[in-house]
């Protein structure tokens, strides 16, 4: 997985309680969500979206998700583009 989290309890106590998790709505490919299980949000990472355009790690307030190059490194292949 390209997309690491540093630290998971950082991520519910800062990012998710301190700052309404930013994360969700500053991914512009939907990557980053704060699932509601009862009264504990789960973070989950769904990697298979990501655009590899590193707003992740630009965004986020404790720096904690960590961008790393996919295997092979290189990147997404669009085509007429």
């Amino acid at each position: 997985m390209h997309l690491l989290l540093r630290d998971q309890a950082l991520q519910k106590t800062s990012e998710h309680d301190v700052y309404a998790g930013p994360s969700a709505r500053y991914c512009p490919a939907g990557v980053y969500e704060w699932v509601e299980e009862g009264s504990d949000p789960r973070f989950v990472i769904n990697a298979q979206n990501c655009v590899h355009c590193k707003t992740c790690d630009i965004k986020d307030p404790n720096q904690n998700i960590n961008w790393v190059t996919p295997e092979g490194g290189g990147g997404p292949n669009y085509v007429n583009m």
